[in-house]
């Protein structure tokens, strides 16, 4: 039986800052039986633009990556932000284009993220691979994976597979990091504020680490954790469940 093919969209953020999560995502992916193209070309999926009112460099950024997407394999995120923009907003930005409209609505009904494909189209119930993590852990839901892609259960269920970790819930478990994409430059204090109120949550519960699936949330997170001299790792979801923790956290030094 040939196997199945995904296409991996990476995303700025884990290409430009935290490249271990794309590997992590391919042997996640690996390991679960599919076989994984990086498709060339894929750059932005212009949400920042798309957020800020920039529809015009939005459809522009939206082209390139139907176009790098082409065809009929599943296109998997590690990142809820991300894929909601294919899957939710690409069909509306691109409705008034004739050449690209349907393009953009198939690209968007095989669009997945991570840890939704794991568990929504694999129907995995544990990580593919033994993987081992000895920490208490809060899971922080971003905004885009809970609310608009109801992403919540998922990445718990799959956590509870990992050997040694262990879930600890936190105040306001729903609430926004105040990452927002552009929000945080836009609104400073009040990103700020909402991201102290975070971590504060995350000491009160006793968290010895910080994960999501959403790298946007985790550098902000992180950044705050390291300031205040919290020592709270915080991981991508993928690199905890592939295994892949030996390295530094996010926002340690040279990561």
């Amino acid at each position: 039986m040939a196997k199945l093919r995904v296409s991996l969209f990476v995303t700025c953020l884990v290409d430009l800052f935290r490249p271990s999560v794309g590997f992590a995502a391919i042997k996640l992916l690996e390991d679960a039986g599919a076989e994984v193209i990086v498709p060339q070309g894929q750059t932005c999926c212009g949400q920042p633009a798309y957020n800020s009112g920039d529809r015009e460099d939005a459809k522009a950024l939206a082209r390139q990556t139907i176009d790098a997407c082409a065809g009929s394999d599943p296109v998997v995120v590690p990142s809820g932000s991300c894929a909601g923009m294919l899957s939710r907003h690409y069909p509306a930005l691109m409705a008034d284009d004739p050449n690209y409209a349907a393009a953009a609505a198939g690209l968007a009904g095989r669009t997945y993220e991570l840890v939704a494909f794991l568990a929504r189209a694999l129907k995995l119930e544990r990580v593919p691979a033994p993987a081992s993590y000895p920490r208490r852990v809060a899971y922080h839901d971003s905004c885009s994976a809970l609310r608009e892609l109801g992403l919540e259960e998922e990445p718990r269920r799959l956590l509870a597979s990992v050997a040694g970790l262990s879930m600890v819930p936190i105040a306001d478990q729903a609430a926004c990091c105040g990452f927002g994409g552009t929000f945080c430059v836009k609104y400073p204090d009040i990103s700020a504020h909402m991201v102290e109120a975070k971590t504060a949550a995350l000491a009160a519960a006793g968290a010895e680490a910080v994960l999501s699936a959403d790298l946007g949330c985790l550098l902000n997170i992180a950044g705050k954790l390291k300031r205040e001299g919290r020592a709270i790792e915080a991981r991508h979801v993928a690199e905890v469940l592939a295994g892949d923790v030996n390295g530094p956290a996010i926002g340690a030094a040279g990561r």
